[in-house]
């Protein structure tokens, strides 16, 4: 059992040091050298749990799309009003800024996916997971009559997630503001569901 414990912990320790090489060089320059360095191990150590470099870029992507999915889907399924969920899964999806690392890490594997069918399955599950809440927030306000959809929940729901990932990049490029982009897709909201997803003023 120790040992079992010892082997989680270490694979913890190289997980983490990938992220942090990812996110410092970037997928183009990454060496398993760069890897081991961040976890403060030799090559072959970080070799004895991954058979390939490959194999554990795979397991960082797999395991943060996990965790970006994972923060969407609990903060909407807290919510009961399909309007509060639309916000919310709008704005969850949404980088703070530049330095937001999660987002950041997410889009440094997606030219992986061009070249790498394995990557290319995961970026699939990334782009499904979101529809899906999207999807599931839609059929929600049609039934609960807050949203009058101008298509399918399907066809909106995809189209959401394609406007999201495109104006991404403009936050984590730091040319717009997160306020500029949440302004955006809550225009976009109203024009499908003809609901006004900006809250009233205090007062």
């Amino acid at each position: 059992m120790a040992r079992r414990k010892d082997q989680e912990g270490r694979r913890a320790q190289i997980a983490a040091a990938t992220e942090r090489a990812v996110l410092n060089r970037g997928l183009a320059d990454l060496r398993l050298r760069d890897i081991a360095d961040e976890a403060g191990l030799t090559s072959g150590a970080v070799l004895y749990y991954y058979e390939a470099v490959e194999d554990l870029l795979q397991e960082t992507y797999r395991n943060a799309i996990d965790r970006f999915c994972r923060q969407r889907e609990h903060a909407v399924d807290q919510l009961t009003d399909a309007r509060d969920r639309l916000r919310t899964v709008i704005s969850t999806g949404v980088a703070t800024g530049p330095e937001d690392t999660l987002p950041r890490l997410l889009f440094e594997f997606w030219p992986m996916s061009l070249r790498d069918p394995r990557v290319a399955a995961l970026d699939n599950t990334l782009t499904e997971r979101q529809i899906a809440v999207y999807y599931g927030v839609f059929v929600l306000g049609e039934a609960q009559g807050h949203f009058h959809l101008t298509d399918t929940p399907r066809q909106l729901a995809e189209n959401f997630v394609g406007l999201e990932d495109g104006r991404q990049m403009d936050v984590l490029s730091g040319r717009l503001t997160r306020t500029q982009i949440l302004r955006a897709l809550h225009s976009q909201a109203k024009s499908v569901t003809g609901c006004n997803l900006t809250p009233p003023p205090p007062g």
